[in-house]
């Protein structure tokens, strides 16, 4: 018996000290980013290109960005953007999509092309010593493509596929609809095209969308990661400067408007409705954008914020709700989304502009607001721990219009917001009163509960 009392006496000890090790250390506060040095040259055609030397691994990241995107659709021409970089990877005029394909791997990687609304990028990562190898690659498939008339009815098809399990769900139809009442006509308000739409789309259409729209002056090359400089510098050269001049750089900026008011898509039957939430706001070149940042990840940005916490953690409501400030160029917009059981959709919306109304009027405590901007400052540093996050980040400077110093002094400005900022952003940029209210759900349902909230706002 003595001897099973000191064994689990030596059990509870080991316990108790173990408990104790597994106690984290407190979070160290994120540094200020430093940026690497990196080389910017331009060829004479206007092809920009910036080098930074990154890291120990062998192996280089190559982006070629675009300044053109589904924002130089025509109209009636959603997702012509998209098709074309779905044609761009099926070959050159040289090579077919499988040789690209296998003299990408041989490489030790592969070559994606995407688009969004205002930059179509074609990248590769592989090892370094084919580092100049991938350029020669990039440039074929970003100047030669071969655009295979037969493959464009397979590809369509692929699209519609695509546009019929998005239109299936509740949040990409609050996202159009949403988008539509801020940017009515312009492109970015144009978000799913119709399948009639993408059956009339032609190969001469892809061609005029790439003539119209690609050439050197719109691009950047980027280079980041370990590889030799003067040999890259070579490869680049000689790879893009026969490239056409091309358009300049030319970009619709839209009259985003604030539209209060809700709208209700009908979803018969539905278990939950669809809610998004929001108005315009100032876009990356405004000086309130990071205190606006800030603002949005302690109301609904995060998991700790306020929003999440009301309407998910105490009430119940909803799974994952979310805020974001979407940014594209010269336009942005703040909105909360949120999946919330049918009969609590009133009450989801009662409580979402209780928790707006209450840091519009309250400034948040020190401890709160530290917590998030040692959240906010971590994400930025973890952005920027690969050589395809230092491109991604240096595009978005690129596109804004900003400098270096937007990254090197971006944790320090976040930790310089204040408590009394977070309260004056919220009245300045997020008016409850002012806010478009799409809501994708059952209308028979739902209908009361919206006309209620409606009220309540009355007596807010």
């Amino acid at each position: 018996m003595k001897r099973i009392t000191l064994y689990l006496f030596n059990i509870v000890i080991c316990l108790a000290v173990f408990a104790q090790k597994q106690t984290p250390p407190a979070g160290g506060t994120p540094k200020d980013f430093t940026l690497p040095e990196k080389t910017t040259f331009q060829l004479d055609n206007g092809l920009t290109v910036v080098m930074i030397p990154y890291g120990k691994l062998p192996k280089v990241t190559v982006s070629a960005v675009v300044k053109t995107g589904n924002i130089h659709e025509g109209e009636g021409q959603i997702w012509l953007a998209d098709i074309t970089a779905d044609l761009m990877q099926e070959g050159t005029t040289t090579r077919t999509a499988q040789e690209v394909s296998l003299a990408v791997a041989n490489m030790g990687g592969q070559i994606n092309i995407g688009v969004g609304p205002n930059q179509t990028t074609a990248s590769g990562e592989v090892l370094s010593e084919f580092g100049a190898d991938l350029v020669g690659l990039i440039a074929e498939v970003l100047q030669q493509p071969a655009f295979p008339g037969g493959e464009l009815s397979r590809l369509i098809n692929d699209r519609k596929r695509d546009l019929s399990v998005q239109m299936s769900r509740p949040q990409p139809q609050a996202s159009e609809k949403f988008n539509k009442i801020i940017y009515g006509n312009h492109p970015y308000g144009d978000i799913y095209p119709t399948e009639e739409m993408l059956d009339s789309y032609t190969i001469d259409d892809v061609r005029k969308f790439y003539s119209d729209n690609f050439g050197a002056q719109r691009t950047v090359v980027y280079v980041a990661g370990v590889f030799n400089e003067a040999e890259m510098k070579e490869a680049v050269t000689k790879a893009f400067s026969e490239w056409v001049t091309g358009p300049a750089v030319s970009f619709d900026v839209p009259e985003a408007v604030a539209k209060p008011g809700v709208e209700i898509l009908d979803r018969a039957d539905a278990p939950q409705s669809t809610i998004i939430m929001g108005l315009p706001v100032v876009d990356p070149s405004h000086p309130d954008f990071i205190p606006l940042s800030v603002t949005n990840y302690l109301l609904g940005g995060s998991f700790a914020s306020r929003i999440t916490s009301n309407i998910r953690e105490d009430k119940g409501y909803t799974y994952s709700p979310r805020s974001t400030v979407d940014t594209r160029y010269g336009a942005a917009t703040w909105y909360e989304m949120a999946d919330v059981t049918t009969d609590v959709t009133g009450p989801s919306l009662k409580e979402i502009s209780y928790e707006i109304n209450k840091l519009r009027s309250e400034v948040p405590g020190v401890e709160e607001l530290d917590g998030i901007k040692n959240y906010r400052a971590g994400i930025f540093v973890l952005q920027n721990s690969s050589p395809g996050g230092i491109i991604g980040q240096l595009s978005f400077l690129d596109l804004y219009g900003l400098d270096d110093s937007y990254l090197t002094e971006y944790v320090k400005n976040v930790y310089a917001v204040t408590p009394e900022q977070v309260t004056e952003m919220t009245r300045k940029y997020l008016d409850y009163e002012k806010m478009t209210i799409v809501v994708v759900g059952d209308k028979k349902v739902i209908e009361k509960q919206i006309e209620d909230y409606q009220n309540a706002l009355d007596n807010f």
